[in-house]
């Protein structure tokens, strides 16, 4: 039986909201911080995923986004790299278009169907950006969605799927292109999404010969709110059916849009619901998705914070020009003048990889101590050559001590830095982000979060960062099936 096994998302800390001065809207909208892209998204996503589950066992790895940081420079492989993924595993990059997060659940369904894999990881994240205060920006949000798909152990079999593949361009970006571009809207409308999904829907019913009443939770795709309301009712689906999309909450994810609301209706489902994720971009992808007993089993399926668990965890941005600045809209006319970063040497980021982007740390076999980085000489007894790998990523930590440099230059002033005691042992000098200033003490609890450190000659350099712990997921009362 082949299906998903476990499911995790990730929703930025930061919104663009009423409260924040210089938007001009009631809408509120994840944004990414300025050291996040869809790179960084699908690694919490991906880890939120693989919450108390063996990382060994993960066979393939398939990322997803319109919005890759490389143009050619595999992402997958950073992102498996970062979650501490066996090295021998298939990986891939699905890319430039809409419907990008279930075409790569698509091909992750047909790799575990063939045998090919037991276990593969999809991870889903877009970062796109519109014209800024336009109607674009107003309605796109940040963030993620992952899941483990695999034969054995799923909360949810897969029920079948139909695609529908048409040349529409309503929608683009071509290369060079700070924002996402356009079509007429009637045009756009009548002709692209309320054409096509409707033809993708009706194939998979006609398929599989389920009607809408059967569907226990839809996640439809739509640009915003207006047209997914108009669109549900248009296939039959009733208010009840509809997972709610976020609009004016977290806001359109692109590629990540419809699994991250396949990953919100998983986290109430109850056994016996199908669940259907209706993609679109030039075309449709229509999965169906049967709820399992072992969906009961809240060890086994849900994530450590979940959509619901990242969506309420926020906190807004008090103006617009601070997003504006983290994504260089425009440059304030009091930015610093400072000489440009060298560029990170290349071999030292391949020498150093399970240290920087891995996280290893070192527990000796002796006695137990944990350094960071590692060394030969165990500093606490004193032998050599004697420890074992320790991936630190995950382990719950706090602040030992910190500093401020208001003079840095940095895009978030001031730049925070922070010594980080893990539980369990071992320390790590770092900075740290998605912080409010009267938040940092000592003593705080925090975690890790993979970030951007720069982009310097087209290199991403990527570092792990302290940021303060986020609370976990509500436990949410799961819902029968209503077909």
């Amino acid at each position: 039986m082949v299906g998903i096994a476990a499911s995790g998302a990730y929703i930025p800390r930061y919104r663009l909201g009423a409260e924040t001065a210089g938007w001009n809207s009631r809408q509120e909208r994840a944004v990414a911080n300025f050291d996040e892209d869809s790179v960084t998204m699908a690694v919490a996503a991906g880890a939120d995923c693989l919450t108390g589950r063996d990382r060994k066992a993960i066979d393939g790895i398939i990322f997803a986004s319109t919005t890759p940081p490389y143009a050619e420079k595999q992402c997958a492989a950073i992102v498996a790299a970062a979650l501490d993924l066996r090295q021998d595993i298939f990986a891939a990059d699905v890319t430039n278009v809409l419907r990008a997060g279930t075409n790569a659940l698509q091909s992750a369904l047909d790799a575990v169907a063939a045998g090919s894999a037991r276990q593969v990881l999809v991870v889903v994240a877009d970062s796109r950006q519109g014209p800024p205060r336009g109607e674009t920006e107003r309605a796109s949000g940040d963030g993620a969605a992952a899941f483990v798909i695999a034969n054995d152990g799923v909360i949810a079999e897969h029920a079948g799927s139909h695609s529908i593949t048409d040349n529409m361009l309503d929608t683009w970006r071509s290369p060079g292109d700070a924002f996402v571009r356009s079509w007429e809207d009637r045009f756009a409308t009548a002709e692209g999404i309320e054409r096509i999904v409707p033809a993708a829907v009706s194939g998979y019913c006609g398929k599989t010969g389920c009607a809408a009443s059967d569907v226990s939770k839809v996640a439809l795709y739509a640009p915003d709110a207006r047209r997914h309301a108009r669109l549900a009712r248009s296939l039959g689906f009733n208010d009840g059916q509809v997972q709610e999309p976020r609009f004016g909450a977290v806001g359109n994810t692109g590629a990540a849009f419809v699994p991250m609301l396949l990953a919100a209706a998983l986290e109430t489902a109850g056994p016996g619901a199908l669940l259907l994720a209706v993609s679109y971009g030039d075309g449709s992808d229509v999965l169906g998705f049967r709820a399992t007993a072992a969906i009961n089993d809240a060890d086994a399926s849900r994530p450590a914070m979940g959509v619901s668990g990242w969506a309420a965890s926020r906190q807004v941005l008090g103006n617009y020009e601070t997003y504006a600045r983290w994504r260089e809209v425009w440059t304030p006319d009091d930015a610093s003048r400072r000489p440009a970063p060298a560029a990170p040497s290349v071999s030292a980021l391949w020498r150093e990889g399970d240290k920087n982007v891995r996280l290893y740390g070192a527990r000796c076999r002796g006695c137990g101590y944990v350094q960071y980085p590692a060394q030969r000489v165990c500093v606490e007894c004193r032998r050599i050559d004697d420890a074992e790998p320790v991936r630190l990523s995950d382990t719950p930590a706090s602040v030992f001590t910190y500093s401020m440099d208001y003079i840095a230059g940095t895009v978030d002033t001031p730049l925070v830095v922070a010594v980080v005691d893990f539980e369990g042992g071992g320390r790590v000098l770092c900075m740290m982000t998605d912080r409010e200033l009267d938040e940092v003490r000592i003593g705080m609890p925090v975690e890790m979060s993979f970030r951007k450190l720069r982009v310097v000659n087209g290199i991403h350099n990527y570092y792990w960062k302290a940021i303060p712990r986020r609370t976990p997921a509500p436990v949410v009362a799961r819902q029968q099936a209503t077909g």
